[in-house]
């Protein structure tokens, strides 16, 4: 009796978890696993304006897109975007979490100011700084006439463009990620702090014995975040250069965009959509089954 009771008791703890679990895992479901298992099936079939009913050709979309240069071409864009934008905005992000939780007056001006970016709407940003980056008129232009300076054209140069980008995205996202670095830093024990400074030992040796350390969850957590963000990022995109030039700036949510909505190929969208997803799947699994179990500081 005592047993069954207990079991009893057991059923009636997971079964109201679960109650209360149920409504994410409807959105779950229905905004995330049916959408995604839609595209899977779609990436299936030919649906374009060619044929009003999709036909199934298997896995030609694939094959396609393998072939298909302006794909390479957007993987490659993507992969230095990414190698642009993850290490410098951890690095900056730290180092602004850093400054944000030692300084000792106006401290909550100043990360007001960090973070202030992060709130506005991507939209607005790329005009923002599609004002800043214009030949003759925008405000580098401007900051670099009275020394007879000539500024480039930044988002019409294919050489240029990219790393037009990726300063703006650190602009935008550098703050984002110092909350989870100012969050992290006020989880570390004072006392060890307190114990390195009896010790004798030097700034230098505390932040990469005790702070970094101590650190690294936070910051393979907003490795995955901001690698996650290098392939989800598309409105600055349509705002500033629609991809260009000569695609020197197309990014791989953006030629899905592209795809489904300006070639109304559906069939290649949903393969590409499933190649994105694929590989963001792999990233995940790469922190929760691999990183995540030799990062933490013993």
């Amino acid at each position: 009796m005592v047993g069954t009771a207990a079991r009893r008791r057991a059923w009636r703890r997971n079964a109201f978890a679960w109650l209360l679990l149920l409504p994410s895992l409807l959105f779950l479901v229905l905004f995330t696993l049916y959408p995604v298992a839609g595209s899977l099936k779609l990436s299936l079939y030919q649906a374009d304006l060619g044929t009003p009913q999709p036909s199934y050709i298997g896995l030609d979309n694939y094959s396609r897109m393998a072939e298909d240069d302006v794909f390479w071409k957007v993987i490659k864009n993507n992969a230095w975007f990414a190698l642009g934008t993850v290490p410098t905005s951890i690095l900056l992000s730290l180092l602004m979490a850093l400054f944000a939780n030692k300084v000792m007056r106006a401290k909550g001006l100043v990360r007001t100011a960090f973070f202030y970016p992060t709130v506005v709407p991507m939209i607005a940003i790329g005009n923002i700084w599609l004002f800043i980056y214009t030949p003759e008129y925008g405000m580098i232009s401007r900051f670099l006439e009275p020394f007879g300076l000539t500024g480039p054209n930044w988002l019409g140069t294919p050489d240029l463009v990219m790393w037009a980008m990726i300063v703006m995205i650190l602009w935008k996202e550098a703050g984002y990620f110092m909350v989870f670095y100012l969050a992290g830093l006020q989880n570390i024990s004072e006392e060890l702090y307190e114990s390195a400074k009896v010790d004798g030992v030097g700034a230098w040796r505390v932040f990469w014995r005790i702070t970094f350390p101590l650190l690294m969850p936070t910051t393979l957590f907003v490795s995955i975040i901001a690698l996650t963000n290098s392939f989800k990022l598309v409105d600055h995109l349509w705002i500033m250069t629609k991809g260009g030039p000569e695609n020197a700036s197309n990014l791989l949510l953006f030629y899905i965009y592209e795809t489904a909505f300006s070639f109304w190929d559906q069939g290649m969208a949903s393969a590409l959509t499933t190649v994105m997803i694929i590989f963001l799947l792999l990233l995940a699994a790469l922190q929760f089954f691999g990183l995540d179990r030799k990062i933490h500081y013993r």
